[in-house]
C-alpha cells in the first residue's frame, strides 16, 4: 500500500504551476477590467488544482495499466511502480475529478453563466481522455494542443469570463503566454520521454518531431510569453515586470538547446513551471497597478 507520502509525489506536485498559474493571470486580467471577485477567484482555483491532480492520477492509472511507465524516467508513478493498486488509483483520479466538476457547478450558479458547464465537462473529459478510453489522444500528438486550450485559453478567459462578464485583448494576451509556458513544460517533459515512448508505441508530437524539431519547439514556447510581456506593454509599461521571470529559464534553455537527455531534463520542467507561476503573479501585479492608477 502506497504511503501519504507517495501518494502526494504521484499527484506530481511540480506539475501545480499549471494550474495556479492560469487563475492568477486571469484574475489579473479581470482586475484590468474592474471585474475582480475573491469568491469566484478562490473558486475558480479550486477547480484547476483539483482538475490537475485528476489528470495526474488518471494519467498514472491509464498509462500504469498499458505498461507505459515501466520504463519511465522520471517522477514516482504509483501503479507502474506497483506501490498502488490500479483501482485505487482510479478512484483517487475520479474523486478529484468529480470534486472539479462539484466545485465548478458552483462557480457556475454564483456567476449564473450556466452555458459554462459545458466548457467544465470537455475539460473533464478532456483530463480522462488523455491517456484514458481506447483512443487516448495524448498518444497521437494531441497532448500539447490540449495543455494550451486547457491550461491556457479556457484556464485564464474562464477565470476572467467568470468574474468580469466579458473578455479583452490583455486577457487572450495573457491566456496565450500561460498558455505556452504550460505547453513547454509538457514538451520538455515528452522530450526527455521519447526513448521510451517509442518503445511503448507512445506517439507523442515529442516522438513525430524527433529530438532536434521538438528541442525547437520548447525554445519557441517560452520565448512567447516574453513576447506577450512587450506587447502589453503598449497597455501599461508595468507589464514588462514580467520579463524579470526571464533568467528563471536560463539553464532550461541551456539544458534544452545543449541537448541534455533524461534525467538531466527534469530540472527543465521545475523551472519552466517556476517561470510560468513568476510571469503570472508579476503581470498580475502589473495589471493591477496600472488599474490603481
Amino acid at each position: 500500500m502506497a504511503t501519504a507520502g507517495e501518494w502526494i509525489e504521484g499527484a506530481r506536485p511540480r506539475t501545480l504551476p499549471n494550474a495556479v498559474a492560469p487563475v492568477v493571470a486571469g484574475v489579473g486580467a479581470a482586475v484590468a477590467l474592474d471585474g475582480f471577485s475573491w469568491t469566484r477567484s478562490v473558486l475558480a482555483l479550486l477547480v484547476s488544482l483539483a482538475l490537475i491532480v485528476g489528470v495526474n492520477y488518471a494519467n498514472d492509472y491509464s498509462d500504469g495499466i498499458r505498461g507505459t511507465d515501466e520504463n519511465r524516467v522520471g517522477p514516482l508513478r504509483l501503479v507502474g511502480s506497483g506501490v498502488a493498486k490500479p483501482k485505487a488509483v482510479l478512484t483517487a483520479a475520479l474523486v478529484a475529478l468529480g470534486l472539479a466538476g462539484v466545485l465548478g457547478l458552483v462557480l457556475v450558479a454564483i456567476s449564473g453563466l450556466w452555458w459554462l458547464l459545458a466548457m467544465g465537462a470537455v475539460c473533464i473529459l478532456g483530463a480522462w481522455f488523455y491517456t484514458g478510453g481506447k483512443k487516448p489522444y495524448g498518444y497521437y500528438g494531441f497532448g500539447e494542443i490540449a495543455v494550451f486550450v486547457f491550461f491556457g485559453l479556457a484556464g485564464v478567459l474562464g477565470t476572467v469570463y467568470v468574474q468580469a462578464g466579458q473578455l479583452s485583448w490583455t486577457a487572450f494576451g495573457c491566456a496565450v503566454a500561460v498558455g505556452s509556458f504550460s505547453t513547454g513544460v509538457l514538451t520538455a517533459n515528452n522530450l526527455r520521454d521519447i526513448p521510451t515512448d517509442i518503445e511503448a508505441g507512445k506517439r507523442t508530437l515529442a516522438t513525430r518531431l524527433g529530438d532536434r524539431g521538438t528541442r525547437r519547439l520548447y525554445l519557441v514556447l517560452v520565448a512567447v510569453p516574453y513576447v506577450v510581456s512587450v506587447l502589453l506593454a503598449f497597455v501599461t509599461p508595468w507589464a514588462l515586470l514580467g520579463l524579470v521571470t526571464a533568467p528563471l529559464l536560463l539553464k532550461s534553455v541551456k539544458a534544452v538547446g545543449g541537448g541534455a537527455q533524461g534525467r538531466a531534463l527534469i530540472p527543465a520542467l521545475r523551472d519552466t513551471g517556476f517561470a510560468m507561476l513568476g510571469w503570472a503573479i508579476l503581470t498580475t501585479v502589473a495589471l493591477a497597478l496600472q488599474n490603481a492608477s
